[in-house]
């Protein structure tokens, strides 16, 4: 049984954190933790698990980005037209 990767926890709760509250706060570290996460995992031959945990956090983390960069470009974009 592999054991899981020791970051896998924090960067779900990072990437889920992004979606609802600190979006970029969170949601860049999740990014870029995820993407050196996975790279170990599948670096390991199966020695390291947690996957699906990182791969997770990964997706919510780049979803948290996105939205709070879309929902700054609208607030500037409103604050403009008044």
């Amino acid at each position: 049984m592999p054991q899981e990767h020791k970051q896998s926890t924090l960067i779900l709760i990072l990437g889920i954190l992004s979606i609802p509250c600190c979006g970029l706060l969170t949601g860049i570290p999740a990014i870029i933790m995820g993407r050196n996460a996975l790279q170990q995992i599948d670096a390991s031959g199966g020695a390291i698990g947690g996957r699906g945990k990182v791969q997770a956090g990964y997706i919510c983390g780049i979803v948290g980005t996105v939205l709070s960069i879309v929902g700054i470009i609208l607030r500037f974009t409103v604050l403009a037209n008044n």
